[in-house]
């Protein structure tokens, strides 16, 4: 790895030794090191949606601000977090790097006592986990939250006819959080889980589960898993027969996104999602940055990807008002509270969690012009987690 060095500020008394001269800053770069799985299985579409949003807000935006040119040093952990939590270490200690921008749940999880040590303002721009921010007090997430969009569907589901559900997630810890908002809110609200159903992350087989909810009959099947998953798991339910037989499917925004929902296939026409973006969302601001991410990337922005556009953002004004002072502690204390209007609309830092305070928009698969999009059709405004607030 090439190693980057940093002009440190020198001190020199004068001739006689009696006064001393004050620190030169040789070098007003600030460096943002960040671990994205550009590689491996499974998650390449974030790193490469992420990747892509930081640099449509740095060509939008500038690479200089408070003074302090910015240079980002992007490391590709594929996903794993224990590279990860190598790959930030030797950014720490080689780079020198004075914010760090995390990825996926697992990966950002591993590196929480790194940068809890180094005192380190950390933004996470694709962990969906309730638990992610408790983990260091230098996380502030700037994406999205499962459980928001989990508990707001269980809202709106028994307001529209569901009362008998049976709920399917991934096994790790956005998929348990997912199915726990869902049930917690759905049951007090009058609904019924009649069963949940588990699947491995990994090389999952739809098919034991598919059967099972067609067997028990509910009126809605609740489903959270990582988007590359969500065509097949849509096109094995169609040709078993769910939707025919009545059964609504339901799921976070995950299951239609923005970047692979044209080549998912028109099995997604209908499906129903609670997320805090859609590529449609209409909006003036919203369509620059779509417009300005597809000419860049050449595909559409979807969520995950405002994680690290509205993170890039939260960096750049806490830095304004620290008047470029990067210290973990300034920064962070600079980021509670804040609140911007973004590509998805309203946005904040709720300052005692510093998790992403948004809208949580329901909206429904449908085709426009030969090309498919999930229309938002009724909004949910300034969601907090309704997991810490339960706790409190």
């Amino acid at each position: 790895m090439k190693r980057r060095t940093v002009l440190k500020g020198i001190a020199a008394t004068a001739a006689g030794g009696l006064l001393a001269r004050p620190a030169i800053a040789a070098d007003t770069t600030l460096k943002i090191g960040c671990s994205l799985p550009l590689t491996g299985a499974g998650f390449t579409a974030v790193g490469r949606e992420l990747t892509g949003a930081l640099k449509v807000y740095m060509q939008q935006h500038g690479d200089t601000v408070a003074g302090r040119k910015i240079e980002l040093i992007i490391r590709d952990d594929a996903g794993v977090a224990d590279t990860a939590h190598r790959l930030v270490q030797e950014m720490l200690v080689n780079d020198k790097v004075d914010i760090v921008g995390a990825g996926i749940t697992p990966c950002t999880l591993a590196i929480a006592q790194l940068v809890t040590e180094a005192k380190k303002a950390t933004f996470c721009m694709s962990s969906g986990a309730s638990i992610t921010t408790t983990k260091s007090p230098y996380f502030v997430r700037a994406g999205f939250i499962i459980a928001p969009q989990a508990w707001t569907l269980a809202d709106w589901a028994i307001k529209n006819g569901s009362k008998r559900v049976v709920t399917l997630v991934n096994d790790w810890a956005p998929g348990t959080e997912a199915e726990t908002a869902f049930k917690t809110r759905f049951l007090q609200v009058g609904g019924e889980v009649i069963e949940s159903l588990r699947i491995p992350l990994a090389s999952p087989d739809f098919a034991p589960s598919l059967q099972r909810i067609a067997d028990l009959k509910p009126d809605t099947a609740f489903i959270y898993f990582p988007g590359p998953q969500a065509p097949i798991f849509t096109k094995q339910a169609q040709e078993k027969g769910l939707a025919q037989s009545g059964i609504k499917l339901i799921g976070p925004g995950d299951l239609c996104d923005d970047d692979s929902l044209n080549n998912a296939g028109d099995q997604m026409i209908g499906l129903i999602t609670a997320g805090p973006y859609s590529a449609a969302h209409d909006s003036a601001l919203n369509k620059t940055y779509v417009a300005d991410f597809q000419k860049m990337n050449g595909e559409r922005p979807d969520f995950a990807s405002l994680g690290a556009y509205d993170g890039l953002h939260l960096v750049y004004e806490a830095l304004k008002k620290t008047g470029g002072d990067a210290d973990g502690d300034k920064l962070i204390a600079a980021m509670k509270g804040m609140a911007w209007e973004s590509p998805r609309g309203p946005i904040s830092i709720d300052p005692d969690t510093r998790d992403i305070v948004s809208n949580i928009y329901i909206r429904k698969v449908e085709k426009i012009d030969g090309q498919l999009w999930a229309k938002e059709f009724e909004t949910f405004p300034n969601v907090k987690d309704p997991m810490k607030v339960a706790v409190k």
